[in-house]
């Protein structure tokens, strides 16, 4: 009989790397200020900014109505339009995004303040275009010299190396981009978030255990934090050799090794799975699999170990 399939963990974890992007954030939030964020693909930017959004929601309450100190999008894709990110940004605060955008624009400055929205914070920042950015300084200035309300503004962005996604905008001599600059944060204007030291995903693994130690009642992930750190570190996954672990990646290998573990009714997660996840990840992760039927298969498979038979012309 089949064993049921393992049930994974898709919640938040509070990691190192949070601490440092969600302790941004909430800098942002209390001190209005404004940032370009960057961190890797896969850092777990989106999950982080999620949390403390709700978290922003439930300690502010419900007495007065809803109210949204936090707000996060993502920016639009391939549509530069600035009534695209506005659109976002309703949706956001759970209203219809119908009507005439000329007539929703101005509605939408209102709302901002009838909802209590202290900070903003786009996600994959990368992707604004020229309207985007526009549209969001001509927000904060109507919000400043109508009610003197300032917003705090992060920008949160995908990037590898020494790149900084937006900054060649705003380095560019107009007074547009002369005013945006200057709204960054004095001290922290551009900032790199780093992902995981082997110490670091230590602890995590610790946090993997205790998850999952209802499926698994002698699991033991910290003794493989050496080895695991090892294979997250492969020039396939680490090409700028930083040093560090992607969340992503830590949590590919992790789940993969349990599920196939649990299959065989392991106690604890089997040292050959590890490794085989490890190799997925780094030497067959541009492997092609070829899907088929079963019955096809099976048959291919015949075929390859007893050849046909060829009967004699008669």
């Amino acid at each position: 009989m089949m064993r049921s399939a393992l049930p994974l963990f898709d919640g938040f974890i509070e990691t190192p790397f949070e601490h440092r992007f969600q302790g941004l954030l909430r800098q942002a939030w209390h001190q209005r200020s404004w940032h370009v964020i960057v961190a890797e693909p896969g850092s777990g930017k989106t999950m982080g900014i999620g949390d403390l959004r709700d978290e922003a929601c439930r300690q502010a309450g419900t007495i007065g109505g809803r109210r949204y100190p936090v707000l996060a999008v993502t920016a639009p894709k391939n549509d530069p339009r600035e009534a695209a990110l506005g659109n976002f940004l309703l949706s956001a605060l759970g209203l219809s995004a119908r009507g005439r955008w000329s007539e929703r624009k101005y509605l939408l400055f209102e709302l901002l303040m009838q909802y209590g929205v202290e900070c903003l914070v786009i996600d994959d920042a990368h992707d604004l275009s020229m309207p985007h950015l526009i549209f969001l300084k001509e927000l904060t200035d109507q919000l400043q010299l109508a009610c003197s309300q300032t917003l705090g503004l992060c920008l949160v962005a995908a990037g590898r190396g020494a790149s900084i996604p937006l900054k060649d905008v705003f380095d560019q001599p107009e007074t547009m981009w002369m005013q945006f600059r200057r709204r960054l944060d004095r001290v922290h204007p551009y900032c790199r978030i780093a992902s995981h030291t082997e110490a670091e995903v230590r602890g995590i693994l610790l946090a993997l255990e205790r998850i999952y130690r209802s499926s698994f009642c002698e699991l033991n992930l910290q003794q493989w934090t050496g080895s695991i750190y090892t294979w997250l570190t492969h020039p396939v996954l680490d090409p700028q050799k930083s040093g560090r672990v992607l969340m992503d990646h830590l949590m590919k290998l992790i789940t993969t090794a349990l599920e196939w573990s649990y299959a065989e009714a392991q106690k604890d997660v089997s040292p050959k799975h590890l490794e085989a996840a490890a190799e997925q990840l780094t030497l067959r992760r541009d492997v092609l699999y070829l899907v088929d039927a079963i019955e096809r298969n099976e048959q291919d498979k015949d075929r390859h170990e007893e050849p046909p038979k060829v009967s004699p012309p008669k």
